[in-house]
Parts: C-alpha cells; sequence; structure tokens
C-alpha cells in the first residue's frame, strides 16, 4: 500500500463500527486507499458518496441512451436534466485535464466491493432534491444567476484553476461546481453541503441496521468528514425521519402563479376592451400579441438551431401558450423538434462529450432539444412582457382613461 494522507475518523453507532475515510475526488492516492482498505478483509460493506441517478451515471455511462425526452419535457425536468449534464461537462473537463476523472474512488470502491461480494450503501443525497432545495431557497434571480452561472461554467475551455483543484482535495464535485455561489451564500451552503452532510450522517446509522452488516468504510470527500462525524455523534434523531425531511422539496411559493394568471387577465381584459371599442383596435391588439410573441419565440427556436417546422410550430403556439401558464412554448416546440429530428443513439452516447463544447450543442440532437425548449421558452417569455407592454401603450394611445 503507497503512503496516504487521506484523513479518517473511526466512530461506534450502536453496535456498528464506521471508518469515515476522507477522500480527494481528483487523487489517485485516495483510489489507491479505497481498494488496499477493502482488500484488507476489515469491512464486510462499503458505503459511498453517491445517489441512486449519480451511481448509474458513474457506473454506467450508458444510462444516458435510457432517457425518455418526452417525459423529461413533459414532466419540466429539462432545467434538472441541463444541470447534471452542467455537472458531466465539470467532470469532463477535470477528466481532459489530469487524467483522472471525478469519483475514481468511488467508483474503486463499487468495483471492489463487489469483485469481494460486498453491499454497496448509497448514503447520498438525491441531486435533483439537493438541486430542489437549492432551487427552493433562491430568489428567481439568484435562480436564473445560479443557473447561468453553471452554463458558463459548462461551456468555457478555460483550464481548472489550481484554486478549484484544492477545493476538489477538500470536498467533492458538487461543492466545487457550485463554489462560486456556496462560499458566499448561505442559502446555498445550507442544502447544497450541510443538509448532505446531515442526510449521510442518517444514513450512515439505518443501511448498515437495513443490510445486517457490522464493519462498514464510508468513502465520503474529506470535505464532508468533519459534518458527518459530528452529525453521527450529537445527532439523536430517528434516521428515518432525518432523511424524510431532508428529501421534502418546499412547495413552490404563490406569487408566480398568481403573477402569470393575473397577466394573463390583464392581456385577455385588454383585448376585450380593444373590441369594446372598435373591431380594428381589437384584432389589431390580437395582431401585435401573436407576431410578436410569437415571433420572438419563433427566433429563439431558429437561434438553436432547430427545425423549420419547429420553428413554425413556436410561432404558433407561443400565442396560445402564454395564454395558459400550465403548459409553456418549450414543451411544444421541443416534442415536434424530437418528431422531426429523432435523436440517434449516437447522440445519447456522445451527449457527456458534446456538451463540453458550445458547438456540441448545436450539432447533438439531444442537446439541441433542450436548447429548443430554453430558448424558445426565453423567446416566448420576452414576447409576453414586449406585447403586453404594446398592448397596454395602443390602448391608452385609444384613449383608454
Amino acid at each position: 500500500m503507497s503512503e496516504s494522507i487521506e484523513p479518517k475518523r473511526e466512530i461506534s453507532v450502536a453496535d456498528v463500527r464506521l471508518t469515515l475515510l476522507g477522500t480527494a475526488h481528483v487523487s489517485r492516492a485516495s483510489e489507491e486507499e479505497v481498494r488496499a482498505l477493502l482488500q484488507s478483509g476489515e469491512y464486510d460493506a462499503v458505503a459511498v458518496e453517491l445517489c441512486r441517478s449519480r451511481f448509474s451515471a458513474l457506473m454506467d455511462p450508458k444510462s444516458l441512451s435510457e432517457m425518455d425526452l418526452f417525459s423529461v419535457i413533459r414532466q419540466r425536468r429539462v432545467y434538472m436534466v441541463v444541470a447534471n449534464l452542467a455537472l458531466s461537462a465539470y467532470q469532463q473537463r477535470l477528466a481532459d485535464q489530469f487524467g483522472i476523472e471525478p469519483g475514481a474512488e468511488q467508483r474503486t470502491a463499487v468495483r471492489v466491493a463487489k469483485e469481494m461480494g460486498l453491499p454497496v450503501l448509497l448514503i447520498d443525497r438525491e441531486i435533483g432534491v439537493t438541486l430542489k432545495r437549492i432551487s427552493a431557497n433562491l430568489g428567481w434571480w439568484k435562480r436564473y444567476t445560479l443557473f447561468t452561472g453553471l452554463l458558463a461554467a459548462m461551456l468555457t475551455s478555460e483550464k481548472v484553476s489550481e484554486e478549484e483543484i484544492e477545493r476538489l482535495k477538500e470536498g467533492d464535485v458538487l461543492e466545487t461546481t457550485f463554489a462560486e455561489f456556496a462560499h458566499d451564500r448561505r442559502d446555498l451552503f445550507v442544502p447544497l453541503i450541510e443538509e448532505r452532510d446531515r442526510y449521510m450522517a442518517a444514513k450512515l446509522r439505518s443501511e448498515p441496521v437495513r443490510a445486517g452488516v457490522k464493519r462498514v468504510l464510508a468513502v465520503v470527500g474529506a470535505g464532508h468528514l468533519k459534518g458527518i462525524a459530528e452529525a453521527l455523534e450529537t445527532d439523536a434523531a430517528d434516521p428515518a425521519a432525518v432523511t424524510r425531511a431532508l428529501e421534502d422539496v418546499p412547495p413552490p411559493s404563490r406569487w408566480p402563479r398568481i403573477l402569470s394568471w393575473g397577466l394573463v387577465a390583464l392581456i385577455l381584459g385588454g383585448f376585450a376592451f380593444g373590441f369594446s371599442q372598435s373591431t380594428t383596435l381589437g384584432w389589431g391588439l390580437v395582431a401585435a400579441w401573436i407576431v410578436i410573441n410569437g415571433g420572438l419565440a419563433a427566433l429563439g427556436t431558429l437561434l438553436a438551431g432547430g427545425h423549420p417546422l419547429t420553428v413554425v410550430a413556436a410561432f404558433l403556439a407561443a400565442p396560445l401558450t402564454s395564454l395558459n401558464p400550465t403548459i409553456g412554448a418549450g414543451m411544444v416546440t421541443g416534442a415536434v423538434e424530437i418528431s422531426m429530428r429523432k435523436p440517434r443513439v449516437s447522440d445519447f452516447g456522445r451527449l457527456r462529450l458534446d456538451v463540453v463544447t458550445l458547438r456540441g450543442w448545436w450539432h447533438n440532437r439531444v442537446a439541441r432539444v433542450f436548447l429548443v425548449f430554453l430558448f424558445s421558452t426565453l423567446g416566448s417569455g420576452i414576447g409576453t412582457y414586449v406585447a403586453g407592454f404594446h398592448i397596454v401603450d395602443q390602448l391608452f394611445r385609444a384613449g383608454v382613461p
């Protein structure tokens, strides 16, 4: 076994003995340490800092080919998938720069455990839940800056800085990806780091009991070691209750929905008042609504490289979907784009590599579906407000008191 400085903590929980191994996610020494400890025969299970979806992505990259794009669009999970792709793109940059993929020690832990017939315990919270809880903690502007920051980090060609590498040695990929935001904002730090420490500690109290094991090696990022250890030593609450509470996603604020329906009421009211003044004014307002809203949605679709029929669908759908907050223009354009240009197996296979570059987003049919969704949604959203202000202006010009 090679020299290693990876920190360790030994903690007993009831009759289960836990060894917390703090690893660096870009260190071959951490990978070797994990292998050596498991092969020592001292453990009858390994716990890893992975959720079910990250486990699948790490151990089976081809799982992306099973993604149902229609379901992703219908269930409004596009933003979540794009955020996951941002994480994958960041990992790819690290792999290209240093020749070692982040999470190599987790992958090694899983593979060695399977070779030795040891149970693998997944103790991290689902990344989707973490992202949703982050989003629920933020106002709309912070959510916007977070999402655009992720996209910018995903498309940059700059090398990973020494500062980022040091963070990876102390924490994990999720922390480093969000580091620019999390270190300065408590509302990001809590769901991203502190809650996950508590969640993983609760899982380490419950999963060994469920699996019937007594000696567990827990492979976690070094930055989580202190928080997990403190939670294990001080939190006496029922672990099932803790995990349920930390998996709960707060309901979205009602104000955005109220404002959306209020805007729809104002637009429809504007149409009605326009027609009450004159048929010419009424149809003029309707025409302006269609041209502005549909035109900007179509422009967004065109910029995303959408199929010509998708561009037409954007123009026709946006004026209608903008009057129904329960459905967005992107849901229509995304579905049409999939129908017109069905993604190939190779598109799914290359998705993680293609999204690292700007050109790859327009070249890969799967990624382009997401672009069409995002750009048409943005175009329609802008069109709604531009057309709304135009309608108000026309009504006042017509002498509305």
